[in-house]
């Protein structure tokens, strides 16, 4: 009986079939508040991106895209999204400004929260299982 404890818990758990999200609605309310200070002007006020966001502009670059699940963001797991916000898109052909030192990391990872707010279940569910293996080095 001792073992069998033992056993089952050093066992590493089965992930739920559904993922939780992060719904605390002061740190959404407030990743809205900061999406619309500084994100709203590229992003659009729903996240939306821009309308041909696929296209290269003249010099190359690629427009804001959706951050709402419509675009390629849920792709990209959790490390990566903040990576690019603080870094900004240069380094990915992209021209958004690096954010670092004027979103904290809190910040950065509300107005995250927030995006992800407007995503849909499947959508998230789908992000979820992206991110959960890049942090178990599963790609």
């Amino acid at each position: 009986m001792a073992a069998a404890l033992v056993l089952v818990a050093c066992s590493d758990p089965a992930p739920p079939s559904a993922p939780l999200r992060n719904l605390d609605p002061e740190r959404i309310a407030r990743g809205a508040e900061l999406f619309r200070r500084h994100c709203v002007v590229c992003h659009g006020a729903d996240a939306q991106g821009a309308e041909n966001w696929r296209v290269r502009n003249a010099d190359g670059t690629f427009l804001p895209p959706p951050l709402n699940g419509t675009g390629h963001a849920w792709h990209h797991p959790w490390a990566d999204l903040k990576r690019t916000i603080q870094q900004g898109t240069a380094a990915l052909g992209g021209n958004m400004p690096p954010w670092q030192g004027v979103l904290s990391e809190q910040d950065t990872e509300d107005v995250i929260l927030w995006f992800q707010s407007l995503w849909s279940d499947e959508v998230y569910a789908a992000w979820w299982e992206i991110d959960r293996r890049q942090r178990h080095g599963r790609h």
